[in-house]
């Protein structure tokens, strides 16, 4: 019931924020981490679906931390593209977004600095930083020249979401700066 909620929650904040250039008709991704299935989506319409993707070697999780190979759930956008990722095609995230900030100021995971660094980075729309106890380097990404045999049987990265570099090339298609990415 949780995850629904989450996602649902997720969904209408990420929906009633449209970053600068963007029309609420512009593409959208969804990743279900029960499936493991990373869906484009065109308003309510499903245009593309990814499966056997690959999450945090140690699953996901509402919070994560530095370290933790987990994957963050929840509501972000597409903050930077690394077309020269050594995971071949790299789209960051605005991860920690202002929830991930909120929770961890008041878990005392981080002091009012950093929490207020991270939530002046996202008012400006520049990429919060990545270098807090919350970690960063979160997004969407190829394999490079790693193991497809790897990436078929486990879950291996350090909090990502990883599809083959075919499939990220496909998805490069849907993504622009901006795009909003909903990890449920």
């Amino acid at each position: 019931m949780q995850r629904i909620y989450l996602f649902f929650a997720a969904l209408l904040i990420s929906l009633s924020t449209p970053a600068l250039g963007q029309s609420e008709s512009d593409s959208w991704v969804m990743v279900d981490t029960n499936a493991q299935t990373l869906t484009v989506m065109k308003g309510d319409q499903v245009k593309q679906t990814f499966r056997n993707i690959s999450l945090g070697r140690n699953g996901y999780d509402l919070q994560r931390t530095e370290g933790d190979g987990r994957t963050p759930l929840g509501a972000f956008r597409v903050a930077w593209i690394n077309p020269n990722s050594r995971f071949h095609l790299f789209f960051g995230l605005d991860y920690p977004n202002h929830e991930h900030a909120e929770q961890a100021f008041r878990q005392k995971l981080i002091d009012f600095d950093t929490y207020f660094s991270i939530r002046r980075a996202l008012y400006r729309g520049d990429v919060p930083p990545q270098d807090t106890r919350l970690g960063g380097q979160i997004g969407i990404h190829g394999l490079g020249k790693g193991d497809p045999r790897i990436h078929e049987k486990a879950n291996w990265t350090e909090g990502c979401i990883a599809l083959t570099n075919e499939q990220v090339d496909q998805l490069a298609h849907w993504i622009s700066l901006g795009t909003r990415v909903v990890i449920y």
